[in-house]
């Protein structure tokens, strides 16, 4: 029996009006990094229940955040992670954390314990990918996920936004036409490299809001995220349309409403041969009523300074890039049952100048006839509620996003005067989704929901030449110019979409170890288009003839089923069956307003998991994939070279990917993955025919047949209130072809990545140096420069070595 001296501190009590929750009951938990005394009076009051220690200096450890659906005894398990410290449970509403040695049989007796072990030999903390809209825990999930938490980047990773991804996650790719203007992929499910009206082949997501329809990758960046999940597709049951590679879901760490607190970053780069850059940001959480009502505030600004020399206009650096933004989360909890949650996004990127250079040129070297700057305005508003009953939770969120990007190329022909081609893309988005889940510990469980989605896409195109003789030549078709600066229509459209859906998965267990899940997605789709400044050349029937074909009513019935087993200790066994689609729309192909149809993906994967990773000494995942995708929409150019959407046929992948992680000692992990594809448009559509020549069939474009990536980690204390961390990674993107045909069939990537990392944390400040490229290599990226020129030698360089200094401080 503990002596009478030995009293435990009461660091947390159940909320007087609140019931308390049983031991098994998963809630809504959120704590933000801090000490083991204030961890536990957060956690007991989110909870209802008291939690005492025997030793009050254990309030004073170090312990990580903490978010999501879980049961006490869980989030103890993880508070009590590497800490020397156990929980014993005395009673339905009160636990005690006593040192792990102090432990004795009489107490050990007198109190069921909770199966919490001393650091070495702790059982596994439960991973769960939250992804999956019903919380399941990883061993139990069929597929491929690869989770970052907010331990994985530093201030100065979330300042590179959607880069930061690309570097660590070996299956996502994407095209590198400037920050806001980039199209990802994930595995190798990518229609091509060009920027047109066509919908996302990968979902992305800010929590339960959709970030992008049709319109490239937001680039939004990765402050106060609590965690980032990528999920490998399709994901057509769960997400619908415009998932067909995968999703990306981005989780903001949510107001914490216990505890006041936040953050100030900054950082200062030097880039070789290029100018300096910058990034600072700041996040507070101010608590407005306790336990009930919560404010969190981030703020940001980042420049990324330039490193291409424009020969021609003899200016250096010109493609320079600005971003500043910022976000606000109101959560309201008026009891232990419900959340609201209130948060508004804005991000703001200014790049003064295209990203490209041309080789024959030189080094970092181009020689353009005009400026091609481009601008992105990002706003998106959502209101999410969330309402428990023990097991059965029902989720509501509805939100709004208006997505405005501005792009210019030059459009100079040879002997010609300056000219340069504005595209104008105005996407608004309007979506709410409401679901009911029942939630099980095993990853059993259903989820019913329903979605409306309405997004509305207007792109309008403009050419402007610069000339001053009374006669210009003509640069495209139809449109006319004007000289002298003077801005001429050329045709653009608005594509139309409204989309209602039914959707539903359940998993059961027919036999022990061995889960079935099943589930459908119904969509019906309401299509609608039209010219936008149509030239003078199209008739009034042409017209009419698209717009009517545009106007259509399309049901599409999305089935998933998966079979796992995990009946093998440690070892997660697989396979599965998804489908996803994107819906049709118009096009403008040579000034005509022609329409496309929807196409359909088809995905068979098996694949095995032992182990998760950063938690077991060793974890391994690999799967197989074959993927049969109908009626592929790409983005291709026209005659004249501008983007337009059309089907290019159909076409077939494989898939062989893995991962294994090995941690030999507990301050080290070691990372390595691979994927290969071998993707094939098998049949080409009627217009690309004539390019398969001998019976050949026609690589699919932009994503590389072999990619890899290895990593280190190091975490060691050096003292008291002093941390080291060493990180470390070499990334190989193979060769793709930037589209399809000759034209397009220029070859890039056959680079490496490579980057070094080190921060030393002291207290509450944390000081940090970084280097990208080390080898300064000169890596392609991307063939694409101006559209109206796609036989030049264009290339995208890897941005130059890059030193940065920072410096992070909490409060």
């Amino acid at each position: 029996m503990l002596r009478r001296t030995d009293l435990h501190l009461v660091t947390a009590l159940a909320i007087a009006s609140a019931a308390p929750a049983q031991a098994a009951d998963r809630q809504a938990i959120s704590i933000a990094p801090g000490r083991l005394g204030e961890a536990t009076i957060a956690l007991g009051r989110q909870t209802g229940v008291s939690i005492g220690m025997s030793d009050q200096s254990l309030a004073g450890i170090a312990t990580a955040g903490m978010e999501g659906r879980l049961s006490v005894e869980a989030a103890l398990k993880r508070l009590l992670k590497g800490t020397g410290a156990t929980a014993r449970r005395i009673d339905a509403t009160t636990w005690r954390i006593v040192r792990a040695h102090h432990a004795s049989a009489s107490s050990a007796a007198s109190a069921a314990p909770i199966q919490v072990a001393p650091a070495p030999e702790q059982p596994p903390v439960e991973i769960i990918v939250t992804a999956s809209k019903r919380d399941i825990p990883l061993p139990r999930y069929a597929g491929m996920v690869e989770a970052l938490d907010d331990r994985t980047f530093t201030s100065g990773e979330a300042a590179s936004g959607s880069a930061t991804l690309l570097a660590r996650v070996a299956s996502l790719s994407s095209t590198y036409a400037g920050n806001g203007r980039n199209k990802l992929f994930i595995r190798a499910i990518a229609d091509s490299g060009v920027a047109g009206p066509t919908q996302a082949t990968t979902g992305q997501y800010f929590g339960d809001m959709r970030l992008n329809y049709a319109a490239p990758d937001p680039d939004l960046k990765l402050y106060d995220v609590s965690r980032v999940e990528v999920l490998e597709g399709p994901q057509g049951t769960l997400y619908g349309a415009g998932s067909l590679g995968g999703i990306i879901r981005i989780m903001p760490n949510a107001p914490n409403l216990g505890e006041y607190g936040g953050q100030i970053s900054a950082g200062l780069s030097a880039i070789q041969h290029g100018d300096p850059g910058g990034d600072l940001s700041a996040t507070l959480n101010l608590p407005i009523v306790a336990e009930k009502v919560a404010l969190r505030l981030v703020g940001y600004g980042v420049q990324e300074g330039g490193y291409i020399d424009d020969a021609n206009r003899d200016k250096d650096d010109v493609n320079r890039v600005r971003t500043y933004g910022g976000r606000a989360a109101l959560r309201i909890a008026p009891d232990e049952n419900w959340v609201i949650d209130l948060s508004g996004v804005y991000q703001h990127i200014d790049g003064d100048d295209a990203q490209y250079a041309t080789r024959s040129v030189g080094r970092l070297e181009r020689a353009s006839a005009v400026a091609q700057p481009y601008d992105s305005d990002y706003l998106l508003g959502n209101v999410r509620i969330e309402r428990q009953w023990d097991n059965l939770r029902f989720v509501s969120s509805t939100g709004y996003v208006r997505h405005e990007l501005n792009e210019s190329y030059d459009a100079t022909q040879p002997g010609s005067a300056p000219a340069l081609f504005r595209q104008n893309n105005l996407v608004n988005i309007f979506s709410t989704e409401n679901r009911l889940v029942r939630d099980l510990d095993n990853g059993l469980g259903w989820i019913l929901g329903a979605s409306y989605l309405q997004s509305t896409s207007r792109l309008h195109r403009s050419l402007t030449s610069f000339g001053t003789m009374p006669a210009q030549p003509e640069v495209i078709p139809g449109v006319p110019v004007y000289g002298m600066g003077m801005a001429a229509a050329a045709t653009g459209v608005r594509n139309s979409v409204r989309e209602a859906t039914l959707f539903g998965e359940a998993s059961f267990e027919p036999v022990k170890g061995l889960i079935a899940t099943v589930g459908g997605r119904l969509t019906n789709s309401r299509l609608s288009g039209e010219a936008l400044d149509p030239v003078a050349a199209l008739s009034f029937a042409d017209l009419a003839r698209a717009e009517a074909q545009a106007d259509r009513n399309e049901t599409v019935f999305l089935p998933s089923a998966s079979i796992l087993t995990d009946s093998i200790p440690g070892v997660t066994l697989y396979a599965k069956f998804q489908q996803g689609f994107r819906p049709g729309g118009l096009a403008v192909d040579d000034q005509r307003v022609r329409r496309f149809q929807n196409d359909r993906i088809s995905t068979f994967e098996i694949g095995f998991r032992k182990g998760a990773p950063g938690r077991d000494p060793i974890a391994i995942s690999a799967n197989v994939a074959y993927t049969d995708w109908r009626d592929i929409q790409a983005d291709v150019t026209d005659r004249i070279g501008l983007p337009t959407t059309a089907n290019i046929g159909d076409g077939r992948i494989y898939t062989v990917e893995g991962r294994i992680v090995v941690r030999p000692i507990p301050a080290m992990t070691l990372d390595g993955s691979f994927i290969y594809n071998d993707s094939r448009l098998s049949q080409p559509a009627q217009f690309l025919r004539t390019l398969s020549y001998d019976g050949r069939s026609l690589s699919l474009p932009n994503v590389a047949n072999l990619g890899g990536r290895i990593a280190f980690d190091y975490r060691a204390p050096l003292g008291d209130d002093l941390d080291f961390h060493l990180n470390g990674a070499a990334r190989y993107v193979g060769k793709s072809r930037l589209g399809v045909g000759p034209i397009l069939g220029r070859t890039q990537g056959n680079y490496v990545d490579t980057s070094l990392t080190a921060s030393l944390t002291h207290g509450v400040v944390q000081y940090s140096l970084s280097l990208t490229n080390l080898l300064d290599s000169d890596g392609n990226r991307f063939s694409l420069g101006t559209p109206f020129d796609l036989r030049t030698d264009y290339y995208t360089p890897m941005r130059p070595r890059t030193l940065r200094i920072g410096v992070d401080f909490a409060f």
